[in-house]
């Protein structure tokens, strides 16, 4: 056993040494557990003869649930992953996302599935875990690389399964059922190697003390070993009574480290408190944080009830639909844009605000557009200029907000984000999407859905407009005072 546990400490601090391992696990995870075939079919599923739901009970009843969980479980995630330090959330949320397809695959009534919403609002709420893991076993310098690795592979694992979902039904190679099986056991894989993952020794927040005294307990322990070789002449007596001493002063230590645990929920509380008000005190933070929490609310709105337009727009009954390659194509041309504005030279503290409004409105025009049209295809290339655009905006915004921020309030900043953007969501849904209340069918959906992203595109685009005048105006201030105090012609001739 003494021995086990020796190889087993080796091999964990060989592990947190190489950063590729950890990283290498983690984007393995990432991809195994975002390669789902049957996502981009999921309303044609549900309303078929293997479930036998209506379009009603699955929209106005069934999918509010996600963000009703979704919602009730984030801010307990957030605070239990940086607790539990990462590793745990990770497994659970596969082990999560396992019971969630096994649900979809073996129940059949409204409140069965509304079950598996629930399960699956976890899931989504421990991605926080999945992105903040990397952050506490890798060095600064390694963070940027680890990070691009891990959403390059959860897009290429998206990508992939909304390929291979569009070839097995395309071609009738299986059916929704066993493609439902076939995702079971990615996602038994997926579990696999979120159990593989190295424990992390410290987290963010709650753990950074304990992390310094713990390393301090160890120096001590060492010290006492060589005080204790070093003087193996002293007599019998003497070594008792100091070993009395260091028994009293080590459970000292322990009161006084487990007083310290006691106290540090609460002081993390503060300190977040605090690192919250002072991130948003700065108002350029403060608006782009409003637009990101407002357009992701329109967006999660959009995203999560396009098949539900889709399929009232063509019955998959009466056509052969194309959801898998529409969304394939949709998330490679959303990365191809966000990659390619990083190498834009614009003022975005100047700009920025007006390209929110006028990119927001041109998502409007194509929210409307696919409401009213009866094209299939229309609908298809609208949603897909319409996910590059906000994918285009939100990398803008994440670049500027992250610009100024250390580690913990990125991660502060990006949580509150998200939080306010579910919180509106989680209105949205329960006045204009719920059965009990407005219970509004898909078609008066989209249209609130655009008009909500109408009126964003008004604002920005007028606080944008305000920020180009005050900047213009602020830089005639400063160069009218020198044109003052230069001298004319006629006085530097007199000189």
């Amino acid at each position: 056993k003494p021995r086990l546990h020796y190889v087993l400490c080796n091999w964990n601090k060989v592990c947190r040494a190489d950063w590729r391992y950890p990283t290498t696990l983690l984007c393995v995870y990432g991809f195994f557990s975002t390669v789902k075939p049957l996502e981009p079919f999921m309303i044609p599923y549900l309303t078929g003869p293997d479930k036998n739901l209506t379009a009603e009970e699955v929209n106005n009843q069934i999918f509010p649930v996600w963000t009703y969980s979704y919602l009730s479980v984030l801010v307990p995630v957030f605070l239990l992953t940086d607790w539990l330090r990462y590793k745990p959330v990770v497994v659970f949320q596969s082990l999560a996302l396992f019971i969630t397809t096994a649900m979809i695959l073996w129940t059949q009534s409204v409140q069965e599935m509304q079950a598996m919403q629930f399960f699956y609002g976890m899931v989504t709420a421990s991605d926080v875990a999945y992105f903040s893991y990397i952050y506490s076993v890798l060095d600064l310098k390694r963070y940027r690389k680890a990070t691009s690795y891990c959403r390059s592979v959860q897009l290429l694992g998206f990508t992939v399964g909304s390929v291979l979902g569009q070839l097995l039904v395309s071609f009738n190679l299986m059916s929704y059922n066993n493609i439902l099986v076939f995702t079971l056991v990615l996602t038994a894989i997926a579990f696999l190697f979120a159990c593989l993952l190295p424990m992390p020794e410290q987290s963010m927040f709650f753990h950074r003390r304990q992390k310094a005294v713990t390393e301090g307990t160890e120096t001590i322990v060492v010290a006492k070993e060589h005080v204790h070789r070093s003087k193996e002449s002293l007599d019998e007596f003497r070594v008792e009574k100091r070993r009395e001493t260091e028994d009293v002063k080590e459970l000292e230590d322990k009161e006084r480290a487990e007083s310290v645990g006691a106290e540090s929920c609460g002081n993390v509380l503060l300190q977040l408190w605090r690192d919250f008000r002072l991130c948003y005190s700065t108002r350029q933070l403060l608006y782009w944080s409003v637009w990101w929490a407002m357009a992701t609310c329109g967006y999660n709105q959009t995203v999560n009830y396009v098949q539900v337009l889709w399929e009232h727009v063509q019955p998959s009954q009466n056509f052969t639909i194309y959801n898998g390659g529409v969304e394939a194509a949709s998330s490679l041309l959303s990365a191809a844009t966000s990659y390619g504005i990083g190498f834009t030279e614009v003022r975005w503290e100047q700009w920025g605000e007006l390209a929110l409004g006028g990119f927001s409105g041109l998502g409007a025009a194509a929210l409307f557009l696919m409401t009213f049209t009866g094209n299939i295809w229309v609908c298809y290339v609208c949603y897909i200029i319409f996910k590059c655009l906000y994918m285009l905006l939100i990398t803008i915004a994440m670049y500027q907000i992250a610009a100024d921020l250390s580690m913990e309030r990125y991660a502060l900043v990006f949580g509150a984000n998200n939080f306010g953007a579910l919180a509106l969501q989680t209105i949205i849904t329960s006045v204009v999407v719920d059965s009990s209340g407005l219970g509004l069918s898909i078609i008066p959906q989209f249209i609130v859905y655009a008009s909500y992203f109408s009126l964003i595109a008004v604002v920005f685009s007028l606080r944008g407009l305000y920020t180009i005048w005050r900047t213009q105006r602020s830089s005639k201030d400063l160069t009218t005072p020198s044109d003052r105090n230069e001298p004319s012609d006629d006085e530097e001739h007199r000189f």
